[in-house]
């Protein structure tokens, strides 16, 4: 019965609405018919009092004559624009009824049965004209939930299965003393960057030559990345604490070639420019070169990887945004603790080398390693270059934090390597790729060269702590330049179709690290308890 009413009551309520508006439309027209008739009265009463006057005015001199005829005067144009004013609001009134009578007549003529359902023509909202131009955060939402519930499911299921795995030895346990060489060579890696700062020192006094420089400077930062490995290999360690100090000494290197080059250059751009420019000029810096301790010790603890002499600041620390911050690096530490031990470790514990035996067994194994390993790598790239990044930005009151950007909308595996780790990229266009080009090397060339740099890194930081010299990493990187070409040729084909590019990356990515940390760990440990918190990060 209700929805038999509905049009019914909808007619209704509309008539009522507009008989509402019709009313309070004479009720301002009858206040502006008394506007204008108050008005009018006041003329008038100008008109007596001005009769007035002059009939008290017996000699008529001059100046009552004037006043006479400038009191005349306003009566009459008075008296126009009352009717002028009539008029205006009889156009108003009739435009007015007109409008109501057209929303009556629409009124009367809608909802009804016979009125017209289909009006204009329209796509359905999932089809490929439209689908873009609509928000899908519902659907948005609905995958949040559902993906809320399966995890919670995952986790409860394990939880049945094998328990609570994390013991008190996961953070720290007595074996980690045993890792006391690689903290004594961790704290001494601040003895290169010194050392080339003496060197920038003495050129800069004219002591010895820049090809004196440049040799002493390929020594200093050959020994700043060749120390650390040798103390890796020579001395038994856990894989984590070997992970952690190459990373120390790559970010000392990639530094201390960034604050050579910077320094040559400046130099080289100061002898060339004319009398009375400045480099302060051209870069929007108010400080010069001049080899300064204090800006290469900033540079050195500062988050960027690229070295100039001044940085953009902010005003202040922020110590309540910095304790929140640290509450959540907690926190997702935590939560990729529990992942690595609660299902990484129980997988590979129970599963045979990959690269061995069954392919479909081994395809199996990676797909299951896969979600785990994709929720691993999330949480390193949110507490490392969201939360830590950005606590170190702020007690240095560093200004630039686009430590990275959008790269979940990545086209093309391009675009995912230029936006997922801003400090490395800027470092690699500004000392390599740019540097090349300017030396006559074609394009491909310097993304190829860049790409090698970025594959020996990535060997030395797995296989140097794994002591594992495969070049599965090496390979694994390299491996991305047919995959650029590829995904270019197809984002260059397919532009106007719909882009599923942005997932192509980390569905990579994410595959090849279940793949190499289960290699990894079943090789170096094939057989024995191992721990898998040292691996599941390769």
């Amino acid at each position: 019965m209700t929805i038999l009413e509905l049009p019914e009551s909808l007619e209704t309520t509309t008539l009522n609405s507009h008989h509402s508006r019709a009313a309070s439309t004479v009720r301002r027209r009858s206040s502006d018919v008394a506007v204008l008739e108050s008005d009018s009265n006041s003329l008038e009463a100008v008109n007596d009092s001005d009769s007035d006057v002059n009939n008290t005015n017996e000699m008529g001199n001059l100046r009552g004559g004037v006043v006479e005829s400038a009191l005349e005067e306003p009566s009459e144009l008075g008296t126009e624009g009352l009717r002028n004013g009539k008029e205006e609001n009889e156009q108003v009134r009739t435009g007015e009824s007109n409008q109501e009578m057209e929303v009556l007549a629409s009124a009367k003529f809608a909802h009804r049965p016979s009125a017209p359902a289909h009006r204009r023509i329209k796509e359905s909202p999932l089809s490929s004209d439209a689908i873009f131009k609509q928000s899908h955060a519902g659907l948005f939402n609905l995958c949040i939930v559902v993906l809320v519930a399966v995890n919670s499911r995952l986790i409860i299921e394990n939880l049945m299965k094998y328990g609570w795995l994390i013991n008190s030895g996961f953070w720290f346990s007595s074996t980690s003393l045993k890792d006391w060489p690689l903290l004594m060579c961790c704290l001494s890696l601040p003895i290169f960057p010194l050392a080339a700062f003496f060197v920038e020192k003495l050129v800069l006094l004219k002591y010895i030559s820049e090809c004196v420089a440049v040799f002493l400077h390929i020594l200093i930062t050959t020994a700043a990345i060749l120390y650390p490995v040798l103390v890796i290999l020579r001395c038994d360690s856990a894989v984590l604490s070997g992970v952690t100090l190459m990373l120390f000494a790559c970010i000392v290197w990639l530094k201390l070639v960034s604050y050579v080059h910077a320094s040559h250059d400046m130099r080289a751009l100061a002898k060339s420019l004319d009398k009375g420019e400045t480099l302060s000029g051209y870069w929007n810096s108010d400080d010069s070169y001049g080899a300064s301790f204090q800006s290469l010790a900033y540079f050195m603890v500062a988050p960027t990887l690229c070295y100039q002499p001044s940085y953009p600041r902010t005003a202040s620390i922020r110590k309540g945004w910095v304790v929140r911050q640290l509450i959540k690096l907690i926190i997702f530490t935590g939560f990729m603790g529990f992942i690595v031990e609660q299902y990484i470790n129980p997988i590979v514990r129970n599963s045979q080398h990959p690269l061995k035996g069954n392919l479909l067994y081994a395809i199996e194994r990676v797909l299951k390693l896969s979600v785990p390993n994709l929720y691993v790598w999330l949480c390193m790239f949110y507490c490392f270059f969201h939360l830590w990044l950005n606590i170190l930005a702020e007690l240095l009151c560093f200004g630039d934090r686009e430590f990275y950007k959008d790269w979940w909308n990545a086209k093309t595996v391009e675009e995912y390597w230029r936006m997922w780790n801003m400090p490395v990229h800027k470092w690699m266009v500004r000392h390599i790729y740019f540097p090349c080009l300017r030396n006559g090397m074609p394009r491909g060339g310097a993304i190829l060269i860049a790409f090698l740099v970025s594959a020996i890194f990535h060997e030395l930081c797995i296989a140097v702590p794994c002591h594992i010299f495969k070049f599965w990493a090496f390979i694994g990187i390299m491996f991305q330049v047919p995959l650029v070409i590829l995904t270019n040729y197809l984002q260059d084909k397919f532009q106007n179709s719909m882009q599923l590019g942005c997932y192509f990356p980390t569905c990579f990515h994410t595959g090849f690290r279940a793949a190499s940390s289960s290699a990894l760990a079943k090789t170096r440990h094939e057989g024995n308890e191992l721990n898998l918190g040292q691996y599941s990060f390769g």
